[in-house]
């Protein structure tokens, strides 16, 4: 319904004026009757109204502000007081014409007429019956015209359909007034009261809430029961309509509720924080975004940030998303966006830091101050991606750290040693409780740098689960092609690694993905020599360990002849991790006797060094005098570096049988099959009655039964101790060898060749034979590492036996 007419003109809309302007009760059915067999007058003025309709038996108040109208009212209020009203087709029409009005329209009597404080005129009139323009007679000074009557279809008063749909209108004017909050309440005493059922159909048309030109429509229907119908349809559509915005406000004012009480309770919080010291949320927020203006960030990035800063600022702080977008625009400050650290392109001091604090390592060394000199000269290369192959406790690890001294850099590590979570090194994405960065990501925030040196240390470790392939998330990382923007879970956003120097250390390359190793620049980083060893522990062991015991270096003093001993007789490894437990057994036996007050001698001797570390137990590594035919000894290649080994073979009475021992893989296996079938189909160059491999069998044994052993290395190695059998000629002494052999008796190359001329020094040893092909890789070796050693190169077994059989050499026989 029509808010204003109910609030503004409510006593004139329920009651009607008589002449003298007294309240007289609402319409009866007989004032209704009355006015319905009333004539209408030949002619009326007419009055266009611009926003209403005015129905029969309804009281309204019209302000007339157009010259004509109020010509008109004041005409008619001092002659016959009756007008005919009809509505304008278009309001905004200023003058109207004859074709701008509806010609339906509805006879009024003036009630009143009131002058306005503004100047206005106002005057109340009440509607009739219905009538229709017939002619216009005038249109100055104000429309005059010919009318006739219209009458209106009535259904009968016991019409049971029209009395339910009465009632139906009746209940749903209360309803809407009810849900009206501008309608004053007291309307429906007004609507229970109305006693003519054509009254209180006009009247609720006429306060429905429509347009002109529905209201128009409405008073044009001919059959009351049709119209009352039409405005039943309407009054539906109008109270669903209030019902839904009273949801919709009732809605909004608990929303409203909810967010001033919140408003509230965070002021309050504001204020406990401020009086307890803390930080409030805005002022967190203010203080990040002061700290963004400070970050060396690009473009991309600073949006990146202060768009995630404004989601933050929307958060309500008690969810627990708040928490984790603290977090994580927190690591955005913390990083170092595009903060380096100024490399320092001193290449002799380089130098020295590297000879200081790392004995040998030529090649790591020479590596570096080749990358320090392209750096130096071209100021923009992608870092390397370094990878120190090598047995444990050769110094790989503590080489990145002078790395980072040398380059003025920061020093980071992290180790992959038995990791096999993907999102260790990509990160978790932040949506997931407990989400964090990759530990690539967390050490850069440690550095505080964007270029250190980076250690990835074991990453021949790595290891796969159903939680990804952490070395397939390690191509990226190392990648220098795609590393400068590598997307961590997390962050959300890529991540320049290409000034980071990584520095990958690994014990065994088979077990590194092979894509993964093709990205790496692989250095070999092999064993020590005894020398070696010996200067390491006196320069860098021995002083470490006075000073973790709190001691001095005048407390104890250890020898080069007693290092040597230690280093001979108790660690068998390529490194010198033992090295540094034996040395630290004898660091304690000086601290307990400085600790006691018990005098004990500052230099140690031979027995002193039995007495604290005991029997020498690493003696049968050395070589030994070989007094038997029939035992050769071999180098081989282990996980801690070289080692040799003897092969040992016997003959007894039997059928010819060969058998193995010693704990032997597939190919070593292999390699005495060979070797013996070779000697069978050679038995008359090497001089053996070919009648002896049926009578007697063979056995080949290697010592150290527990220790697992395999690779083709051992192939001349068996063949000789096999010749030596069976021609029973000793073989050379302090002379080993190693080398893959074939039927056709020829001698291939094989790997490791440095870690076995290690161990071929540890073990005394003074002659090599090796394969002509392994040359190359004895002159890569530095020439300190071969002094005593006399090199043999050989390509065919028969070269071999030349020089490792005592006595004459074997004569060629005939070709067979």
């Amino acid at each position: 319904m029509g808010n204003s007419k109910f609030s503004n003109f409510d006593n004139l809309s329920l009651h009607t004026f008589d002449e003298d302007a007294e309240l007289i009760p609402l319409l009866t059915a007989e004032d209704e009757e009355q006015m319905n067999n009333e004539n209408l007058p030949e002619t009326l003025p007419i009055l266009p109204l611009r926003n209403t309709v005015l129905f029969p038996g309804v009281v309204i108040p019209i302000t007339a502000g157009r010259d004509k109208s109020i010509n008109l009212i004041k005409d008619a209020n001092n002659g016959s007081k009756v007008i005919g009203v009809v509505s304008q087709k278009d309001e905004d029409t200023e003058n109207p014409d004859v074709d701008d009005i509806n010609t339906l329209g509805t006879v009024a009597k003036i009630l009143r007429v009131l002058q306005m404080p503004d100047g206005n005129t106002t005057v109340i009139i009440q509607g009739k019956k219905r009538f229709e323009v017939a002619e216009v007679l005038t249109k100055k000074p104000y429309l005059t015209a010919t009318v006739r009557d219209t009458k209106e279809e009535r259904p009968a008063e016991n019409d049971q359909e029209f009395l339910a749909i009465i009632e139906t209108i009746k209940d749903l004017s209360l309803k809407i007034i009810k849900n009206n909050p501008n309608i004053p309440s007291e309307a429906s005493f007004a609507i229970k009261n109305i006693q003519s059922n054509s009254f209180l159909i006009n009247f609720v048309s006429s306060n429905l809430n429509l347009n002109v030109k529905e209201k128009q429509r409405l008073l044009e229907i001919g059959s009351l029961q049709d119209r009352a119908l039409a405005t039943l349809k309407y009054m539906n559509v109008e109270l669903q309509q209030l019902k839904l915005k009273n949801d919709i406000q009732s809605k909004v004012r608990n929303d409203m509720d909810q967010q001033q009480r919140e408003y509230f309770l965070h002021q309050q919080m504001k204020t406990i924080q401020e009086e307890l010291g803390g930080v409030s949320y805005d002022e967190e927020i203010d203080e990040m975004r002061a700290r963004g203006k400070k970050k060396k960030w690009g473009k991309k990035v600073s949006e990146h940030f202060y768009k995630e800063l404004s989601k933050m600022q929307r958060m309500n702080p008690q969810v627990a998303e708040y928490s984790i977008q603290r977090n994580y625009l927190d690591l955005f400050l913390d990083l170092p966006w595009n903060e380096f650290s100024k490399d320092k392109f001193d290449l002799k001091r380089a130098q020295k830091i590297l000879d200081r604090d790392h004995y040998g390592l030529e090649d790591v060394k020479r590596r570096i101050i080749e990358y320090l000199a392209v750096l130096k000269l071209r100021n923009d290369m992608k870092s390397p991606i370094l990878c120190l192959y090598g047995p444990p406790g050769v110094g790989k690890t503590s080489l990145g750290k002078s790395v980072a001294e040398a380059l003025g850099r920061e020093y980071v590590r992290m180790s992959l040693g038995g990791l096999r979570d993907e999102a260790e090194i990509r990160g978790h994405r932040k949506t997931y409780i407990g989400a964090m960065p990759g530990r690539i990501i967390q050490s850069l925030k440690k550095a505080g740098t964007s270029n250190p040196v980076f250690i990835l240390d074991e990453i021949d470790k790595l290891s796969n689960s159903h939680q990804g392939d952490p070395s397939s998330a390690m191509l990226e990382v190392l990648d220098p092609e795609q590393n400068s923007e590598f997307h961590d879970n997390f962050l959300e956003m890529g991540y320049d690694l290409s000034k980071v120097m990584f520095i990958a250390t690994a014990n065994n390359l088979s077990t590194i993905q092979p894509a993964l190793r093709d990205r790496m620049e692989i250095i070999n980083v092999t064993g020590y020599t005894i020398e070696e060893k010996v200067e390491i522990a006196k320069r860098h062991l021995l002083p470490k360990q006075l000073k973790e015991h709190g001691l001095a270096p005048k407390h104890l003093k250890i020898a080069k002849p007693q290092m040597e001993k230690i280093v001979e007789g108790y660690t068998r490894e390529s490194g010198v991790r033992s090295l540094e437990k034996q040395i630290a057994k004898m660091v304690r036996y000086a601290a307990k006797s400085i600790a006691f007050e018990e005098e004990y001698d500052l230099k140690v001797s031979n027995a002193i060094i039995e007495k604290v570390l005991g029997p020498a137990r690493l003696e049968r590594d050395k070589y030994e005098n070989n007094q038997v035919a029939g035992v050769v000894t071999g180098l081989a290649w282990t996980s801690v570096g070289g080692d040799i080994l003897f092969i040992e073979s016997i003959l007894s009475k039997g059928k010819g049988q060969l058998n193995i021992t010693g704990n032997l893989g597939k190919v070593m296996k292999e390699s005495a099959t060979i070797a013996m079938e070779y000697i069978k189909s050679n038995a008359e160059r090497f001089q053996i009655d070919s009648e002896i491999f049926g009578k007697y069998n063979v056995h080949v044994h290697v010592p150290e039964g527990a220790t697992p052993k395999d690779g083709p290395s051992a192939g001349v190695t068996m063949l000789t101790s096999l010749v030596s059998l069976f021609t029973q000629r000793k073989v050379k002494k302090s002379l080993a060898m190693t080398g893959e052999i074939t039927l056709r008796g020829k001698v291939l190359p094989v790997g490791g060749i440095k870690e076995k001329i290690l161990a071929a020094k540890r073990a005394r040893i003074k002659e090599i034979i090796l394969c002509k092909d392994n040359e190359k890789d004895v002159l890569e070796i530095k020439e300190d590492y071969l002094k005593g050693l006399t090199f043999h190169y050989v390509s065919d077994m028969h070269e071999v036996i030349d020089i490792a059989i005592l006595d004459q050499k074997v004569k060629k026989a005939k070709k067979l």
